[in-house]
């Protein structure tokens, strides 16, 4: 994780596989949540269920410690070396927003179809989403 400025984008991240794109000093990573990430998630965060975390987001009761544990989550599910000291001290593209809507779109990918997808044409992810953010 070098330095640099960066801008969020989801251009190479393959929503299909659940993954998502984040610019980290300003060097793009793909992030995905894989089974083992979850779990280990789960446990860090301490939370009874994923759906207790996903609930979180949902109503806006998330803490930085929340986004900052998701990402972690996902940069070691997309194999990348993920050391929590050095996430908090980078520069992520978008800021704290950014990397709040990078979380909760690891968080939909994870668990619904991208929009159109098998589940039906203009199947809504929106179950997790903000009305607020875009997290497609």
């Amino acid at each position: 994780l070098g330095r640099g400025a960066g801008v969020y984008r989801d251009m190479s991240a393959n929503p299909w596989s659940g993954e998502v794109e984040l610019v980290i000093d300003g060097t793009p990573h793909t992030l995905k949540l894989t089974l083992g990430a979850l779990a280990a998630l789960e446990a860090e965060l301490g939370t009874d269920s994923l759906m207790a975390l996903v609930n979180r987001f949902e109503t806006g009761g998330f803490a930085a410690r929340d986004v900052l544990a998701l990402l972690q989550a996902g940069l070691r599910g997309a194999g990348h070396a993920a050391e929590a000291a050095r996430l908090a001290q980078a520069e992520i593209a978008g800021g704290p927003l950014g990397a709040a809507q990078a979380a909760m779109r690891l968080l939909v990918r994870a668990f619904a179809l991208p929009e159109g997808g098998a589940g039906g044409a203009g199947m809504a992810t929106s179950w997790v989403c903000l009305p607020t953010w875009s997290c497609r």
